[in-house]
């Protein structure tokens, strides 16, 4: 089979997972990457073993003959790369979020669908393999009716105010940070389990470190390097460390998320409970290959990640036996390979399995009225 030829723009943290995934899936080449920086472009293709890297995402599209491109750039890059590759007849895998506003999102949607390229936003966090496992169970009655949700995203890597990245800038971010960055995930993870929509928010937002000091040298995502006090300048902080927001859903009952980029020790913990009528599902993110099943009458359970104990609509996610565990990384590779399972055929799936553009407008537009709530301290209907 010919291998499909892939791009992909960005390569901070998020870029190279992509590239690591795609090399895991069947019939996929990478044969290109852009960076902004003329002078580490080259350098930085070589060190992932890509054979070509722009500095111009644009001159990369023009000169390489790829299928299709994998945004993983700062958010505020989203709208303009994604569109222009759209245009190009080239098939569209984003970061999320989609764009930084929603008409721009509203754009892109409307133009994938006349297009009708396949495209996709990267909410790897419903391919654990238990998270879809919850949602065929609920699906088939396991769960019951939705009593209640309870969510949280939990880390530490904004602790200290020494603590500094381009999501801090709303210019490059947008106006929301720990709930579009973290908190996006986490509510699509629920609504994609539960198959409830939100229906209004009440948020409430805290930013801790009012002020940070904002290294005058380049620190990458993660990166964990120290630097000397002369070696910062001070930067006022507008947007939030911190957010707890209460939600209502369309059945009439309720949930609650909260979502912290200061919490010590928890490095990238989600974690969910949903209550129903016939049992109750626990699952973190630290945890994946572990699912707590609560029953009133009767005994509580563990579920493992086994492909022999799965729905079989669950089961198509797990590429190892039980006991050989599987994490952050397979997400990805989940992911793609239903991806690219429909840009072999050519075109975007009548009722894709995998997120969307329109999955990523509807984050957009959840987040909007999240940002509302918390300026106007009351509920805001979705």
């Amino acid at each position: 089979m010919e291998k499909i030829k892939v791009a992909v723009a960005g390569v901070g943290f998020i870029g190279p997972a992509h590239i690591e995934a795609l090399r895991r899936t069947p019939n996929i080449e990478v044969v290109a990457i852009s960076h902004p920086v003329e002078d580490e472009v080259k350098q930085k293709a070589a060190d992932l073993g890509i054979p070509k890297g722009y500095a111009d995402f644009n001159e990369m599209l023009e000169k390489e003959d790829v299928k299709a491109v994998h945004i993983c750039t700062p958010n505020f890059l989203h709208y303009e790369m994604a569109k222009a590759a759209l245009e190009k007849g080239l098939h569209v895998i984003c970061e999320k979020p989609l764009a930084t506003k929603t008409e721009e999102a509203e754009e892109l949607v409307e133009l994938a669908k006349k297009t009708g390229l396949v495209n996709a936003v990267h909410f790897n966090l419903r391919y654990y393999p238990l998270v879809r496992q919850m949602k065929i169970m609920r699906e088939k009655g396991e769960l019951g009716e939705i009593y209640s949700v309870i969510g949280s995203y939990l880390q530490d890597w904004l602790f200290y105010n020494t603590d500094y990245n381009w999501r801090l800038e709303p210019d490059q971010s947008g106006e929301s940070r720990a709930i579009a960055d973290i908190g996006s995930h986490l509510i699509d993870a629920l609504e994609y389990i539960t198959g409830l929509k939100i229906t209004s928010v009440m948020a409430d937002f805290s930013t801790v470190h009012k002020v940070r000091k904002k290294p005058l040298k380049p620190v990458e995502t993660y990166a964990g390097k120290i630097l000397k006090p002369e070696d910062y300048a001070d930067v006022p902080i507008n947007t939030e460390d911190y957010a707890t927001v209460l939600l209502r859903f369309d059945n009439g009952n309720k949930g609650v998320v909260t979502v912290s980029q200061v919490s010590a020790g928890r490095k990238n913990r989600m974690s969910l409970e949903i209550s129903g009528s016939e049992s109750n599902f626990a699952w973190c993110s630290e945890s994946p290959n572990e699912l707590w099943i609560g029953k009133r009458d009767g005994n509580n359970e563990v579920k493992l990640r086994d492909p022999a104990n799965f729905h079989p609509e669950a089961s198509k996610l797990i590429s190892f036996p039980g006991g050989h565990n599987e994490g952050f990384p397979d997400t990805s590779k989940q992911m793609f390979r239903e991806v690219y399972q429909a840009i072999a055929e050519g075109k975007q799936p009548e009722n894709p399995l995998f997120p969307t553009f329109e999955d990523g407008l509807r984050e957009l537009l959840l987040c909007d009225k999240i940002i509302e709530s918390n300026k106007k301290q009351a509920w805001v209907t979705v």
